[in-house]
């Protein structure tokens, strides 16, 4: 090989192998490879103490591993560019979720609402705490701010069928909250055939309705960028080393993901909290990491890549989850329930509306992000109520 190649590939291995990304490592596959040889020693009924500090390890090293992965996907979105970046973050993300509701409920114990709980805390958190913060922040720093507004209509269309679909349709087509079986497997099919849709129009014909508002010539033309073609051509090496780090510290969180909905399942049940609070929990860890990169979105003017970061992630988590726990329920012959309460419909409702108010103003002011928090706290009451 030559010299210059040699060098090439010795910077780009220091670039991407930095040593935060070899802890992240370190610590998610130390942890994975430690638990398997205490197994003997956990067996059984642990003492309560010991549980909870067990279950808050393997949280946190979930969620070192989370930051590591949502870390990658950012220099990728970055190198990519809108709306293929932002949509590698939001995939990331969903993968997340999905795995941790997928190990909730294929573990022990009864975990019928889990699916549910997960994606309508996550729905709370997503469209009220974290674009309340973010317009708060943005919108003190910058008083002119406003997305996209083709971008985010796109989104609460999608968001609008996608969460009809999950918590209000199953009261009426199904047993008891819960899809039959032939209305399971329609729904898998109706919700996989939109997705792929929308994902096409998103990086295709439409994508510039994702792009920020004033990144448009006169002519309605983006600006200039390299194509993607070209840099996947230009930056291969980088894109295929950090695609593989990404799944390097995204295998920590399958592997971890049973022993924490094991431990978080028995902890919940001790101290006899609701069922909803593991939803809850779940929705916090996963999006943890994208929180900080959306406010930083906001803090820099980007409002369209708030919505993209926040709304693209939601429509990504739906358009995953509901398929894929469908199919769990069809293949174990589980009862999945996703019919949601007339309070939680009624919340839901009043956020995809406030959504809508929000972004279709002229521009986004920092009463809009206090009114979803508003609201955000008022879920947040009623999970304990």
């Amino acid at each position: 090989m030559p010299r210059s190649a040699l060098l090439s590939s010795s910077v780009l291995t220091r670039n991407v192998l930095t040593r935060t990304a070899l802890v992240r490592l370190l610590l998610g596959w130390g942890s994975f490879v430690a638990l398997i040889a205490l197994a003997p020693l956990l067996e059984g009924e642990l003492p309560t103490p010991v549980l909870w500090l067990l279950l808050a390890v393997i949280v946190a090293v979930i969620a070192v591993c989370a930051f590591g992965v949502v870390t990658e996907a950012e220099h990728l979105s970055h190198r990519l560019g809108d709306p293929y970046g932002t949509l590698v973050l939001t995939l990331s993300i969903a993968a997340i979720e999905v795995i941790l509701i997928a190990a909730v409920m294929l573990g022990p114990g009864e975990h019928q609402t889990i699916a549910r709980d997960s994606v309508m805390a996550l729905s709370m958190i997503i469209m009220n705490l974290v674009v309340g913060v973010a317009l708060i922040a943005g919108g003190l720093r910058h008083p002119g701010l406003r997305a996209n507004r083709d971008g985010v209509s796109a989104y609460l269309a999608m968001l609008i069928v996608l969460l009809s679909i999950a918590f209000a349709f199953p009261a009426f087509l199904g047993d008891d909250g819960a899809y039959g079986p032939a209305a399971a497997i329609g729904m898998i099919v109706l919700v996989v055939l939109l997705y792929a849709f929308f994902l096409q129009r998103q990086t295709g014909a439409q994508k510039t309705d994702f792009q920020e508002a004033g990144a448009r010539s006169d002519a309605g033309a983006a600006p200039s960028r390299p194509a993607v073609r070209a840099v996947l051509a230009a930056h291969r090496g980088e894109l295929v080393a950090r695609t593989l780090l990404l799944l390097a510290l995204g295998l920590p969180i399958v592997l971890l993901s049973h022993d924490m909905a094991t431990l978080l399942d028995a902890g919940l049940d001790r101290l006899g909290a609701p069922v909803a609070l593991s939803g809850v929990l779940i929705a916090m860890i996963v999006f943890l990491p994208e929180t900080i990169t959306t406010v930083r979105a906001a803090l820099g003017g980007e409002m369209q890549r708030v919505s993209n970061l926040c709304h693209g992630a939601l429509v990504s988590t739906a358009g995953l989850t509901i398929p894929a726990v469908l199919t769990i329920g069809l293949l174990t012959g589980e009862s999945v329930l996703l019919a949601e309460s007339p309070v939680n419909l009624l919340l839901l409702g009043l956020t995809l509306a406030l959504t809508m108010a929000t972004f279709s103003a002229r521009r986004v002011t920092p009463v809009h992000g206090a009114t979803h928090v508003m609201l955000f706290a008022v879920y947040g009451l009623s999970v304990f109520a």
